[in-house]
């Protein structure tokens, strides 16, 4: 069995540590109103949240997603950001892992800059030993340099990604290791789970976390 300092605990962002589900739909609709595109239901927008935001746009539009990924980050970086909150009990939980030993990290689709902020704004970025998101190191949780990465700066570690995204779930198989899906965001249980190739457990959310479950995984 390896010790809990050995072991990588790397979370998602958003749905799994905080809510961010009005800046991000509050940015959607501003950037949609900009280019005179039909409005779409808060649902929809919300089924979106955790693919890239090119694909986002890909899905409703044949303009130019990259430059409606510049208005939305015009939105959300003086905004939209400020609107997000930790989901319940985050903090606690992250403190209590910490003093458990394990190694936190985030790896999340957002812009490496935003990713960095939104965690600082919250005042939890001292809980992490790393925070990777869409930059020099990757551009998806499915880049093959995000693995080689983690690989070559924690060559002695075990993984374990947790996620409410079924992206998370793939990042998990990419590294051979195991998942833990919550259900803080908007897939359930079977889409988290579906064809899973790797050890996959669900929780409700991510205060369900505890040093017996991880070790149960590895």
């Amino acid at each position: 069995m390896p010790s809990k300092n050995k072991i990588i605990l790397s979370f998602d962002l958003d749905f799994t540590l905080i809510n961010n589900k009005d800046g991000i739909i509050n940015s959607f609709n501003y950037t949609i109103s900009k280019f005179n595109l039909p409005r779409l239901k808060e649902s929809e927008i919300v089924r979106m949240i955790g693919i890239p935001l090119t694909e986002m746009f890909q899905k409703i539009t044949n303009i130019d997603s990259n430059d409606l990924v510049v208005t939305f980050r015009e939105y959300y970086r003086t905004k939209g950001i400020y609107q997000a909150t930790l989901l319940p009990g985050i903090r606690e939980k992250l403190q209590e892992l910490k003093e458990n030993s394990f190694t936190l990290g985030v790896i999340t689709s957002k812009k490496q800059e935003m990713a960095d902020k939104v965690i600082d704004i919250l005042g939890i970025s001292h809980f992490f030993n790393y925070i990777i998101g869409d930059g020099k190191i990757m551009k998806s949780k499915l880049d093959p340099n995000l693995i080689n990465y983690l690989k070559k700066e924690y060559p002695e570690y075990y993984f374990v990604i947790i996620g409410d995204h079924p992206k998370d779930r793939a990042l998990a198989e990419n590294l051979k290791a195991p998942f833990i899906g919550v259900l803080t965001g908007n897939h359930s249980a079977e889409e988290l789970r579906l064809n899973s190739s790797t050890k996959t457990l669900i929780l409700s959310s991510v205060k369900e976390l505890h040093p017996n479950i991880i070790y149960s995984l590895i």
